[in-house]
């Protein structure tokens, strides 16, 4: 059966979904029309989701020195573009259901995909980046393609999988035999969809082939680096760790003693990151359900 990641992508709204607030914020967020204090009444307008945000802004995740009470202020010390990418990040993980359990554990995903976005956000601070929440969500969207490849293929992701673990082949590689492209083509695919920004979609389209990325290429090294330290360190993957693209590494020029205190400061905001990225959006969903 010959599929492409687009048409994998279509259809596919019922797993894929994003709340409505979101796709207005994000329509807002790019139009020059459009103030701070006209997002702010549109996020303002879902309590839920607003006491969601400013519990996230006040955590340790951000570590914000005095406490935001207001939406109004948190657009004020964190942006549009970044409140932006937060509501994709609370947002999403509660999206994707009827993945056959046989395949991967959400609970083992969403880990990997969270520290992965902590490590991404952490190496954008080195590299003296700016508007680091979109590393954070690329990190933590680098893999999702990988669920609509198990959603909707889930005979040929076993082979994939099988692949990886058994014959010691790099994951996406062996995706590519199999299917003719792998995770992080549906993944830019799905964000295409969603009408993101070009600098997400090469960030996670391009997380394992950063130099194919043409408009943003440190994204996509950024997102590169991040994915193989958490595989390196084991921390929910298939497979051998891919290996780190030199372009990539140089582009950065980080210095090589970066990496203990970024795993480090990783690992201190894993926990709280965890639950309140995943453990309290699904706890509520099961109790819901």
């Amino acid at each position: 059966m010959a599929v492409s990641p687009r048409e994998l992508v279509t259809g596919s709204v019922d797993i894929a979904s994003l709340p409505d607030i979101f796709f207005k914020v994000n329509e807002m967020v790019e139009d020059p029309y459009c103030s701070a204090s006209d997002i702010g009444d549109v996020i303002k307008s879902d309590a839920p989701f607003t006491a969601r945000l400013l519990k996230l802004v006040n955590s340790p995740f951000f570590g914000f020195p005095s406490r935001i009470d207001t939406v109004s202020r948190a657009i004020t010390v964190i942006g549009t573009r970044e409140l932006r990418d937060l509501i994709l990040a609370t947002s999403v993980v509660k999206n994707f259901t009827g993945i056959p359990a046989d395949l991967v554990t959400m609970d083992q995903f969403w880990r990997h995909s969270i520290y992965c976005g902590l490590l991404a956000r952490i190496i954008a601070t080195h590299c003296r980046e700016v508007n680091l929440e979109r590393f954070f969500v690329a990190g933590l969207l680098h893999d999702i393609g990988s669920l609509l490849i198990y959603r909707k293929l889930p005979e040929l992701a076993r082979e994939t999988l099988n692949r990886a673990n058994y014959n010691g082949q790099v994951l996406h590689q062996a995706e590519r035999e199999v299917l003719g492209f792998d995770h992080a083509d549906v993944g830019g695919e799905l964000l295409r969809t969603w009408r993101l920004p070009e600098s997400l979609i090469e960030g996670i389209a391009f997380h394992h082939a950063p130099e194919r990325a043409t408009h943003h290429p440190r994204e996509a090294a950024i997102t590169h680096l991040a994915n193989i330290i958490v595989t390196a360190i084991e921390l929910g993957h298939h497979g051998p760790v891919p290996p780190l693209e030199q372009r990539a590494w140089d582009l950065l020029g980080l210095p090589v003693d970066f990496l203990e205190p970024t795993i480090t400061e990783a690992d201190a905001k894993f926990a709280d990151a965890f639950k309140m990225i995943y453990l309290e959006n699904t706890s509520k969903k099961q109790h819901a359900g």
